[in-house]
């Protein structure tokens, strides 16, 4: 069994949780985690930031094979610019 098909098997569960949840649930959890991580100073906007990258990378992961070029050019480039804003937050 690939990486791959270990992380699509275990995904199943979560990624059915929130299909379950109502509509407005994980719009409003993003953009709560990206406000809170670019306003906040600190270690907690750091948190918020690498939560919210550790979420969308997974979620990049899943649909990385039916993605074309572009898609995933600026998936990279959306992932790349919240762990620049989250290590910056560090310094």
């Amino acid at each position: 069994m690939s990486l791959r098909d270990a992380v699509e098997r275990n995904s199943a569960t979560p990624v059915v949780f929130l299909h379950q949840l109502p509509r407005w649930v994980l719009p409003l959890t993003v953009a709560a985690l990206m406000l809170v991580g670019l306003v906040v100073r600190g270690p907690w906007g750091t948190v918020c930031l690498t939560v919210l990258a550790l979420f969308l990378g997974w979620f990049f992961y899943l649909s990385w094979p039916r993605l074309d070029l572009t898609e995933r050019l600026l998936r990279v480039a959306a992932l790349a610019l919240l762990v620049a804003f989250a290590a910056g937050d560090l310094i």
